[in-house]
């Protein structure tokens, strides 16, 4: 009987285990853009970072800054995604098995990872222009 169960659940384990996979690519592309978009901000800000340290601002100041605009796109990027994410679950039902297709838990979950997964992503360049020497920035101007 469970050689006969199993029969039957494996080509939903198979479409559930291909879509686990491609969440994880995405995840790790998203992650990778962020990084990126952040990166080019801070390298094109490098100037105006320069004269926000000169004028006072801190370390700390400059490093929420940066960390602030990653977490800006994120929550777009995760309110987009709330978004399509329940009116697609609908064609998703028939894949479920002991869950709610808008199961609160596994939004929140999600979401939440995908805010970590950003503050990691975010967290490089914010440190990188936090540590910027302002007379050599202004001087690359």
């Amino acid at each position: 009987m469970e050689m006969l169960l199993d029969r039957a659940q494996a080509g939903t384990r198979f479409s559930l285990l291909l879509i686990g996979v491609f969440a994880l690519i995405a995840a790790v592309l998203a992650s990778v853009g962020l990084y990126g978009v952040l990166a080019t901000v801070v390298r094109q800000r490098t100037a105006e970072i320069g004269v926000r340290m000169t004028l006072g601002a801190g370390p700390g100041q400059i490093f929420k800054l940066i960390v602030g605009q990653g977490l800006r796109l994120t929550a777009i990027g995760v309110v987009a995604g709330l978004i399509a994410a329940f009116a697609l679950t609908r064609a998703m039902t028939t894949m479920l098995v002991g869950v709610k297709p808008s199961d609160p838990a596994t939004f929140v979950t999600m979401a939440l990872f995908f805010f970590l997964i950003a503050t990691m992503a975010s967290w490089l360049p914010a440190w990188r222009a936090a540590s910027l020497d302002p007379t050599a920035a202004l001087r690359e101007e």
